[in-house]
């Protein structure tokens, strides 16, 4: 369907929406050549096409500048599909029963609350999750502690506080490259498609899952323990795709120091900032706190007693002297006495920041 959107679209016509694109499903699945479509749920096929549709208004709407066309997928790489009504799964203590599939059993990491209203299951390396969606009244409450907190996130230090503490990094990409450079090479010398390549990228796959695990998980334990010890956090607001982009540049421009911005790149990505806020986010939320961005210019720059803005102010990467008072910190620490400052500000102006609270409504969680 992705084909014929593209299609229209290089002749000049507009895209079809989803309810004249989704009356093609029986006039595919009657086509032998289209065949194995009748063995999957039509709801999660449905879907597919109702997700396209959401993608392609996306791209298009100026309001979300950021949104990009939708490309293909290739088969086996995050694949997933969606069942979105209850009336037509499941769920009994440890297994559940989905269309055209049955019963299966799987192993419950959290209790099932509130009321189930669609599923996601998805593959990742050779492991199959199924997320559930339910919907129930969260009581309004009040914040365990009254403090505020402002965050310096960088690459030696994962968070660095505004009252002095400091939570490190764990770099789980740096401590498994080499043998995921290994494991990478193997796969280059088999021929493609074969039963040996098939095992060498299973292995491959598994080395990236284990690697984003372990980020995934170091980064929930560090976000619960700012989200419960702090009623407001402010953090920057890092733009992660701009500063990890290639110094590559091209034959006729050619970047500078590609090495050296290649190896902060990876560096950058290994620490997981987009998903870290977006876990302070939704923490924030659940516990009637906020969270508050603030632009991410001269923080490091800043003096956090005098306000005094100098380049020169950041000695080196690590310490940082006032050239106007004399002051002198660790570089991190007074980004972050200044982030939280920026956010008093932001929040005293009335601005509406990141993740507000909780209202008393029914959320979907």
């Amino acid at each position: 369907m992705l084909a014929e959107q593209k299609a229209r679209l290089e002749n000049g016509e507009s895209c079809e929406k989803y309810n004249t694109f989704a009356k093609y499903l029986p006039v595919w699945k009657a086509n032998p050549e289209f065949g194995w479509l009748k063995e999957a749920p039509s709801a999660a096929l449905q879907q597919k096409l109702k997700d396209l549709d959401r993608a392609l208004k996306d791209a298009f709407d100026k309001k979300q500048p950021d949104k990009r066309f939708p490309k293909f997928k290739k088969r086996g790489c995050g694949d997933s599909f969606r069942i979105p009504q209850p009336s037509q799964f499941k769920i009994e203590n440890n297994r559940i029963q989905l269309p055209k599939i049955g019963w299966v059993r799987f192993l419950k990491s959290r209790a099932i609350q509130g009321t189930p209203k669609q599923v996601t299951v998805s593959q990742q390396s050779s492991h199959w999750y199924i997320s559930v969606q339910v919907e129930f009244e969260l009581p309004k409450k009040v914040h365990q502690s009254s403090s505020a907190i402002g965050v310096d996130m960088g690459v030696s230090k994962l968070f660095a506080l505004s009252n002095g503490e400091v939570i490190a990094p764990v770099n789980s990409f740096k401590t498994y490259k080499e043998k995921l450079a290994k494991a990478q090479k193997k796969l280059s010398k088999k021929k493609k498609f074969s039963s040996g390549w098939k095992k060498q990228k299973a292995k491959v796959q598994k080395t990236h899952s284990k690697i984003a695990n372990i980020r995934r998980d170091y980064l929930h334990k560090a976000t619960t323990q700012l989200s419960k010890n702090h009623a407001t956090i402010v953090i920057e607001d890092l733009q992660v795709k701009n500063m990890s982009a290639s110094a590559k540049g091209d034959l006729e421009n050619p970047g500078k120091n590609v090495k050296a911005k290649s190896r902060l790149n990876k560096s950058i990505l290994d620490q997981g900032w987009f998903e870290a806020r977006r876990q302070l986010d939704y923490k924030q939320q659940w516990r009637n706190g906020i969270l508050v961005t603030v632009p991410a210019q001269y923080t490091s720059q800043k003096c956090a007693q005098c306000g005094h803005v100098e380049k020169a102010n950041r000695a080196s990467q690590a310490s940082f002297k006032c050239q106007s008072c004399g002051y002198t910190a660790n570089a991190d620490m007074n980004a972050a006495m200044n982030i939280l400052a920026a956010g008093h500000a932001v929040i005293a102006g009335g601005a509406e920041p990141l993740g507000a609270a909780v209202k008393p409504e029914p959320l979907v969680a």
